[in-house]
């Protein structure tokens, strides 16, 4: 619910950079009428701004980048973000769009919100991250009856989204060895979710919420339709395989090739050259060749800088 500031005092606290940036993640990336349907309840608060998405039809898996500022109380505590109202709107519209039980795709999913990061920026601080993160996960498991695991800083002892994953069998392809389709684990949770039941809605799945520091994803094409390769390679890249540390992995099928999808998790210490070049090294071993990787989102810079000149646009339009 928003409060009745005035103008002058949510300029104000606008103008101090409190922001924060939502990563949201959707089982959808081929039909347009529902990417369209989700993307108009994001456009629906004027006070939050898309500042990129991506999609692609082999995952069938999308992701939006929203910012909006957050709002503290006199002792500095958060009391409010555009955000909340927002990211629920648009759970709202996947859910009434999107059948998990229908759907396939060669990444791995849990559901049909799929995962929601809250990223502090400029000047917001973890803590508000996490607030904002478990008052959504709160009205995503009351509101649609949905399990959702907290993890990071939303977590209690800060339980990490890989471990979560492990857990519940994310990995595991269901279909033709490299594929996940409809619900694919069991309909009794073998764990007690953070929000929500605990039986779930194979139509919806489950949903993880976390915040946590900012994240760069980062993909590596392969020039191979080999997923075993790709998936070998990606474990001895991964700090779990005893490769980089603080870097994720996973090797999936991307159209008619691979590609290793990787989480820098500190992107300013471990980065996207050191993950390139080992990931060139260990392909040619495989006799297998490497195009050059890209980012899927901008850096929090850049996202700040995108998000201002977007906010002073709106402001100046009549």
């Amino acid at each position: 619910m928003a409060f009745n500031y005035t103008s002058k005092v949510q300029k104000k606290m606008v103008d101090q950079s409190m922001l924060l940036c939502c990563k949201f993640f959707i089982s959808e990336g081929r039909n347009i009428a529902t990417l369209d349907a989700v993307e108009r309840a994001a456009r629906s608060n004027p006070e939050t701004v898309i500042v990129n998405k991506f999609h692609g039809r082999t995952y069938n898996r999308a992701r939006y980048s929203l910012v909006s500022y957050v709002l503290h109380d006199c002792t500095g505590n958060v009391i409010y973000s555009p955000l909340h109202e927002t990211v629920v709107a648009m759970a709202e519209a996947a859910f009434n769009a999107i059948n998990l039980e229908l759907h396939d795709g060669s990444h791995p999913r849990f559901g049909v919100v799929d995962d929601i990061v809250f990223h502090p920026l400029a000047r917001a601080s973890l803590d508000d991250a996490a607030w904002l993160a478990k008052a959504v996960a709160a009205d995503i498991g009351n509101r649609f009856n949905v399990p959702v695991f907290l993890y990071a800083a939303a977590h209690p002892t800060g339980k990490q989204l890989d471990t979560i994953r492990r857990e519940l069998g994310y990995y595991r392809p269901n279909y033709m060895g490299n594929q996940w389709a409809g619900w694919t684990i069991s309909d009794i949770l073998p764990q007690t979710p953070d929000k929500g039941p605990m039986v779930v809605s194979r139509s919806k799945g489950i949903s993880t919420i976390g915040a946590r520091s900012w994240v760069a994803l980062y993909n590596i094409p392969i020039l191979s339709a080999d997923v075993s390769a790709a998936r070998r390679i990606a474990r001895k890249v991964s700090a779990r395989g005893g490769g980089l540390p603080m870097v994720q992995t996973l090797g999936v099928v991307c159209e008619d090739s691979t590609e290793i999808a990787c989480m820098l998790l500190e992107p300013n210490w471990i980065g996207a050259d050191r993950v390139q070049n080992l990931v060139e090294k260990l392909a040619a071993q495989e006799g297998l060749d490497v195009e050059k990787g890209y980012f899927t989102d901008f850096s929090p810079e850049m996202i700040v800088e995108k998000y201002m000149n977007l906010i002073s646009s709106k402001k100046s339009s009549p």
